[in-house]
């Protein structure tokens, strides 16, 4: 691996070419943090796809990508000296050593949950109103409620025992329901919510990610449902010309690919 002075020469390096960039090419001097915040979104969602790939190779490339971003929103903050990257990485520094006591100070903890309780309370010691203040807005919905439900847990807010939300998870299913019973639409969408809500929660008391589980499954239904087509494709046929019962002879051969 590299040593720290080749590291810190790589990124000195990363600064040299984001400034030549910024200063001579067209497209990077019109960029603003308005324009590049939809792309950056786009980066950060292809590095979780590698990861999930597991695909290390990936993994480096895509990190490169977020790495340039981040350095170019702090070329553009230098540009109204509102900060740098000097800022940036100083200001993260330092919250992590307030935020981290039982190592740069005398704090003593016992495990990861006390840690992340720690957390919590230092946060509001910091000034916000709530722990729920650090949840982004913009979150996808499954994404934030698992962040939800993780900060309320890290100040005491929570189940004691799993099987107490696994009858969470079947007392929502039943007033789910009741709702479809009685044709409900708007509140067939309420409790369908709270049925995710508590699955979710659930799941993390099982210690599973619930997004990178989704994301699984959509991966293993697009492989076989690909399969599917590469097959019809085969006999010549298209998907909606076939009976349920053609199709599910060539999805029950993708389970066993």
């Amino acid at each position: 691996m590299n040593s720290r002075a080749d590291q810190l020469k790589a990124f000195d390096r990363l600064l040299t070419i984001m400034d030549e960039l910024r200063t001579q090419c067209p497209w990077d001097k019109k960029q603003t943090m308005q324009t590049l915040r939809h792309l950056t979104i786009e980066e950060t969602y292809e590095l979780g796809d590698a990861i999930l790939e597991d695909d290390l190779q990936e993994v480096k490339k895509e990190l490169g990508d977020v790495l340039l971003h981040i350095v170019f929103y702090a070329r553009i903050g230098s540009e109204t000296n509102d900060f740098d990257i000097a800022d940036v990485c100083n200001e993260i520094c330092e919250k992590l050593i307030h935020r981290h006591p039982h190592i740069y100070s005398d704090v003593k903890v016992k495990d990861e949950d006390e840690v992340k309780r720690n957390w919590e309370q230092l946060k509001l010691k910091e000034g916000k109103k709530s722990v729920l203040e650090g949840v982004p807005k913009g979150l996808p919905a499954l994404v934030k409620a698992s962040r939800i439900q993780d900060k309320v847990a890290a100040v005491g807010f929570d189940w004691e025992h799993p099987n107490q939300v696994w009858e969470k998870v079947q007392e929502e299913l039943q007033e789910f329901k009741d709702e479809i019973a009685k044709n409900n639409t708007d509140a067939m969408e309420a409790e369908f919510g709270d049925v995710l809500f508590s699955l979710i929660n659930y799941a993390r008391f099982l210690k599973i990610n619930p997004e990178n589980a989704l994301e699984r499954t959509n991966k293993k239904f697009i492989g076989r449902f690909q399969y599917l087509e590469a097959k019809a494709k085969e006999l010549g046929k298209d998907l909606k010309d076939m009976t349920l019962a053609e199709m599910d002879v060539f999805w029950n051969e993708a389970k066993k690919v």
